[in-house]
């Protein structure tokens, strides 16, 4: 069975983790979510050590992370959910964010973030073209936050449905915008078509899936 990895980009957190939490209440395990936000002025620090349900006071004397160090015990998400996990890190390229998930384990785990480019390192190990990967990590960079997903055909149609409903934005769209400020990336590939699907969707080489401008889905094995 094909294991795909989705992903989208948000430009607000309150919309990615509502996307998260719906997520995991239709049985995706948080082990297999990822959210990475922007935390410039230390906009969500707020946020750590609590799910959004929870308004406990926040951790008192959490450190930013040096290079792709992570900050707060486990960011693989607690015991209650991939948001009550989330930690500090200090990523390169991108900045300060607050992050959890299996994505955030491999860069803090692995120091890709030093060896090979910070997100986009991390992102194009999961399967990520490499010019969308540029995309999510100047998204980032410049406010918004990332949740990648990884799921089997049996529910890669419905974590796209749930991404798409909470408000992921066009993220083609966007890079085209602010290519017309001046930001430079490599070229995105041509798009070929090819044959097979996810989960009956119009599957790219290249991630887009026909009809969903605001999600991408990539094969990542069997």
């Amino acid at each position: 069975m094909a294991q795909q990895t989705i992903t989208a980009l948000f430009d607000r957190y309150e919309e990615a983790s509502a996307a998260v939490a719906k997520l995991e209440a239709t049985g995706i395990p948080h082990s297999d979510i990822s959210i990475v936000a922007n935390n410039e002025s230390d906009r969500h620090t707020s946020l750590i050590g609590r799910d959004d349900g929870d308004h406990k006071e926040a951790k008192e004397g959490a450190e930013t992370g040096a290079g792709t160090g992570a900050s707060l015990g486990t960011v693989a998400g607690g015991a209650l959910g991939l948001l009550t996990g989330l930690g500090l890190m200090a990523i390169p390229g991108v900045g300060p964010v607050v992050a959890a998930g299996w994505l955030v384990t491999t860069l803090a785990g692995a120091g890709i973030g030093a060896a090979a480019g910070g997100l986009i390192g991390g992102l194009t190990g999961a399967g990520v073209n490499e010019a969308d990967a540029h995309t999510y990590s100047e998204g980032v960079r410049r406010g918004g936050t990332l949740v990648t997903v990884r799921a089997d055909e049996t529910r890669a149609v419905a974590a796209m449905d749930i991404l798409e409903q909470h408000g992921s934005v066009d993220v083609d769209e966007r890079a085209q915008s602010w290519r017309s400020e001046g930001w430079t990336s490599p070229a995105a590939t041509e798009h070929s078509r090819v044959t097979g699907s996810a989960a009956g969707a119009g599957l790219t080489s290249a991630g887009v899936v026909e009809g969903r401008p605001r999600v991408r889905s990539y094969t990542t094995g069997t």
